[in-house]
């Protein structure tokens, strides 16, 4: 089914939203009565249920409003953020999640099981709900306090009752309105603590009209209803009656927070105070009434100047100028968010993948333009060449720009994770998150999540230990669990690490024996062991649970890290922790690459990892075919002939080359024929018959249209030091070194 641009746009800004709500109520867990994140959730759910009125979705609309009903309790201090609440309202985020999941699948009709769960969740709102009413005080409870009423323009009430200012209209008794009988219904609404009847409009006895009333009241009101609710009482009377009604002291301050936490999406200052409930729709329209009349003060030379409304509002006596302040300041707020807002523009994924291909295939033709202009000899016709390579370059770098993302919208999602499986396993753990705004090809934050979901759900159960094992070894009963993300030489690093038991190495060895994977009594390096855990169907789980045990986990990390052109590491300390770091590249699109010659055929190497390049004197070629290594300024450098890996038919020319790279802190020299130089490379991937290939990750197109193979620069380096017998040959190598220094 096909959803319109603006159904699309609201189920997408909603599961924002959503992300929004579940980070501020675990931060409310973690920091009970912490008011920005309390008001984060009521702005969510708020925003949500309006945008969801739109477009009739009467399922989304309840549950968010009984929601929305808590929170104003929770916000006002009256019912507790236990942690009771916090897991309903995070259930009550999960189905509405599922709402707007079915809403984006194009559900036809509500789903019985989605609409029963839903009305369980409503009752247990309600449940709150009710319960806090009927623990409230009986009005009568109220004690009677002063009112202090200052002149207009600066009315305030220090007072925890309401102020209600009533002068009657003469004619009101012609009417056939009676006063009293609006003073005995309001008594309804709540408890008059006091009344001063006002006899200043009063005339002298000979002009006294026994049909006119001259009376005012200053009522002094304890109620719990809002402020529209005690306004309804005087309906009958508006026309011929001016009324001022002033909320508690104890009041405006909840206005004033209450409008500063509201949604972005009413600019007006009218309808800010109207939507706080300081103000009514009525009191808005009389004020805005004597604004358009006119009424100000004719200044000398010219018309008088439009009042504005705020101070209109304040004159009539009907709003505290205090809250007239919150209320410009929220205002200001929202004006500048939505001018920073407008500044960005919401493009489909698919239309951004569309520019990289179109400006990849521009790379290419540039390339050749490029080599066309060399080859031509002549100067103006380089010089153009150049600037064009350059603009080029310039508008590659933009438009990958556009897909790179920070990383931490996809660390957050673990919080909820590890709050909820840290609670099926009885334990108590801090997620720590760094590194949150490294950014990352779109493409590649999606593909990585599943990844990461069984690193984080892992340490969780086989890494951090029980509390009370953690008290035994003089360790924190609150494990710690850390996700970090950086860059490191044109690659992106991330670390999943927790400071739990570590891996047991022996266990490890142990379990390879019994399944066939290590030799009894062979010595494994710490890395030949830490590698085991990678292994298809490799567990040391004692029993199968919910959680792991099936040795389905670490194996589908390492296949789809890899299948990102990324590498696993594995670092542990028994006892200590763990920390398994997963390195990628930056994108998958577009990169500066070095191409090499080998033989007939050109190979390219990913720029950022190259270090630096050298030739390989006749001399040198024989020692080092024999020993498979060069002595570098000091330091052992292993190397690989990439004529023997890609069996190379053409004889080698006189000279030969050393390209050093670097990867995950290692380095490793390739002996290659010829330095081609660098260029831009666009990746293109390898068929099916291909993608198997061991040492290559890619493909791409020369500006002579040859097609160019691109080193798998990890697998490579790794087949450069992990030969047996290099191993021992780099131990001479290593020892002779010693023994000249």
């Amino acid at each position: 089914m096909n959803l319109q641009p603006a159904q699309q746009t609201f189920i997408e800004e909603s599961r924002d939203l959503l992300r929004d709500m579940e980070a501020a109520l675990l931060e409310l867990e973690k920091s009970p009565g912490h008011g920005e994140a309390i008001d984060a959730v009521f702005r969510a759910a708020h925003t949500i249920k309006g945008s969801a009125g739109v477009f009739e979705l009467d399922a989304i609309v309840e549950l968010t409003h009984a929601m929305e009903n808590v929170l104003v309790e929770v916000r006002a201090g009256r019912i507790e953020a236990g942690a009771d609440l916090i897991a309903l309202l995070l259930s009550c985020g999960d189905h509405v999640s599922a709402l707007i999941d079915g809403v984006a699948a194009g559900a036809q009709g509500a789903d019985p099981a989605l609409a029963a769960a839903g009305r369980t969740l409503i009752d247990q709102l309600g449940a709150y709900a009710g319960a806090q009413v009927s623990s409230l005080p009986e009005p009568a409870s109220v004690p009677e306090h002063q009112v202090h009423v200052e002149a207009p323009g600066g009315a305030t009430v220090a007072s925890d009752t309401w102020h209600i200012s009533l002068r009657f209209g003469r004619d009101v008794l012609r009417h056939g309105l009676d006063p009293l009988a609006t003073l005995r219904y309001l008594g309804t609404l709540g408890k008059i603590v006091s009344l001063t009847t006002l006899f200043d409009a009063m005339p002298q006895a000979a002009e006294l009209d026994p049909e006119s009333c001259y009376v005012g009241f200053e009522i002094d009101f304890s109620s719990l209803a809002d402020k529209k609710t005690i306004e309804a009482a005087f309906d009958f009377l508006r026309e011929d009656c001016i009324i001022r009604i002033l909320p508690p002291h104890s009041r405006i301050s909840d206005y004033i927070q209450f409008i500063r936490s509201m949604p972005e999406d009413a600019v007006r200052l009218g309808e800010l105070l109207v939507a706080s409930g300081v103000l009514t729709q009525y009191e808005l329209s009389e004020g805005l009434k004597r604004q358009d009349s006119g009424a100000a003060p004719q200044q000398a030379g010219g018309a008088a100047p439009q009042q504005r409304i705020g101070e209109i509002l304040v004159d009539q006596g009907v709003v505290q100028n205090e809250v007239v302040d919150a209320a410009l300041e929220k205002q200001k707020v929202i004006k500048e968010k939505k001018a920073f807002e407008s500044g960005f523009v919401r493009v489909r994924a698919d239309k951004l993948d569309e520019l990289i291909n179109l400006v990849g295939e521009l790379v290419i033709a540039s390339s050749g333009v490029n080599l066309g202009a060399r080859r031509a000899g002549l100067a103006e016709l380089q010089e153009s060449a150049a600037t064009l390579e350059r603009l080029v370059e310039e508008v590659r770098d933009g438009a990958l720009s556009l897909r790179m993302v920070p990383i931490g919208e996809t660390f957050n999602r673990f919080n909820r994770v590890a709050r909820d499986l840290g609670r099926e396993l009885g334990k108590n753990v801090e997620l720590i998150l760094s590194g949150t705004e490294t950014e990352l090809d779109k493409s590649m934050v999606e593909r990585i999540s599943d990844p990461l979901m069984h690193l984080v759900r892992n340490a969780l159960d086989h890494g951090i230990e029980p509390a009370a094992e953690r008290e035994r070894r003089g360790k924190p009963a609150r494990g710690r669990l850390w996700l970090n993300a950086y860059h490191e030489s044109g690659s992106i690093t991330i670390e999943v690490a927790d400071d739990g038991r570590g891996l047991d190495r022996a266990r490890i060895v142990q379990r390879a024996v019994e399944r066939g994977l290590a030799a009894p009594g062979e010595t494994l390096s710490d890395r030949d062991i830490y590698r085991l855990v990678m292994e298809a169907g490799f567990s040391t789980a004692e029993e199968v649970t919910s959680v792991s045990g099936r040795g389905v986990g670490m194996d589908v990390v390492k296949r789809n890290v890899e299948a990102l052109r990324g590498m696993v590491s594995v670092d542990s300390t028994e006892g200590e922790g763990t920390t398994i770091a997963i390195r990628l590249p930056l994108t998958l699109a577009i990169i500066d690459g070095f191409a090499v010659g080998v033989g007939s055929a050109a190979y390219v190497v990913p720029l950022e990892m190259v270090v630096e390049c050298m030739e390989l004197s006749a001399e040198e070629r024989a020692g080092v075919r024999e020993s498979g290594y060069i002595n570098l300024r000091g330091e052992v450098l292993p190397l690989l002939r990439l004529r023997d890996v890609f069996e190379a038919k053409r004889e080698p020319g006189k000279r030969e080359n050393i390209v050093v790279v670097q990867y995950a802190g290692q380095q490793a020299g390739f002996v290659v024929d010829a330095l081609m130089g660098e260029f831009q490379t666009v990746i293109k991937p390898l068929g099916k018959l291909f993608e198997r290939l061991s040492g290559i990750s890619g493909s791409t197109i020369l500006g002579t249209g040859e097609v160019a193979l691109i080193l798998d620069v990890q697998a490579l380096v790794q087949r450069a030091i992990g030969s047996e017998g290099r191993n021992a040959a780099r131990k001479t190598v290593e020892e002779n070194l010693l023994e000249r220094k």
